[in-house]
């Protein structure tokens, strides 16, 4: 699958911007369930990072959704710019 222009220069941000893992609009549904609606996230090289919130808020889909384990309804991951 070829990346569009928008995806190259949000690749290029994220590599700028020292980036690891980045998220913009990340958006996951399951059914009429709407679990993660436009998450936008920058994860820097050593930065530590803490996903808290009660049963059901889209903890774990979230980090399935990283790990590609979950495909995305909308959005764009990048992992070290691509």
């Amino acid at each position: 699958m070829g990346s569009t222009a928008g995806e190259a220069t949000a690749a290029a941000t994220a590599t700028a911007n020292g980036a690891v893992v980045r998220l913009e609009s990340v958006r996951k549904s399951f059914g009429d369930n709407l679990v993660l609606d436009g998450i936008d996230l920058d994860v820097a090289t050593g930065e530590v990072l803490v996903v808290i919130g009660p049963s059901g808020s889209g903890k774990s889909t979230l980090l399935r959704c990283v790990n590609l384990l979950e495909p995305l309804d909308s959005g764009l991951i990048f992992f070290e710019g691509d």
